[in-house]
């Protein structure tokens, strides 16, 4: 497929795992997405309608600011990693889908979750987010990282 580069979204620290063990297997690139202010414990209470990652949620066209945006456009493929938040991507997912300039390019979603799966999160990228040449992801929490990786860009 080329050149890969693996993009993710680590709240907790799962996903980050899950990355780097796919970025590994294939041979890419490794750029996480960050917030341009660092979530917090509290941010991140889901059960508080109050926190920050509720309010982001709660709001479909929330964009919280990144750190720092990658140049991909010398990647054929992006693997976009994630946890389900709300059955869907985090909203950070959508400002750097948004910010990255992914038309045109292979995007590859995968995700981790505590009890959901990734179909919500697939149908949303793909109706948002039509310019963008999306594949079939993949829920990943356990083993099948790097398995799942190869076939993906294959």
């Amino acid at each position: 497929m080329g050149k890969v580069l693996v993009a993710y979204f680590s709240a907790s620290g799962v996903t980050r795992s899950i990355a780097r063990e796919v970025a590994e297997a294939v041979g890419a690139d490794l750029f996480e997405i960050e917030p341009e202010q660092p979530y917090t414990r509290a941010d991140l209470n889901w059960q508080n309608k109050g926190s920050r990652s509720s309010i982001e949620m709660a709001d479909a066209a929330c964009r919280p600011a990144l750190a720092a945006v990658p140049d991909v456009s010398g990647y054929d493929a992006i693997l976009l990693g994630f946890p389900i938040w709300w059955y869907v991507e985090p909203r950070i997912v959508d400002t750097f889908i948004e910010r990255a300039g992914l038309t045109g390019k292979t995007v590859i979603p995968f995700a981790t979750s505590g009890g959901s799966g990734i179909g919500d999160a697939e149908r949303n990228l793909a109706s948002c987010y039509p310019e963008v040449s999306w594949k079939r992801g993949a829920l990943l929490n356990g083993d099948n990282a790097a398995a799942w990786a190869h076939g993906a860009v294959a």
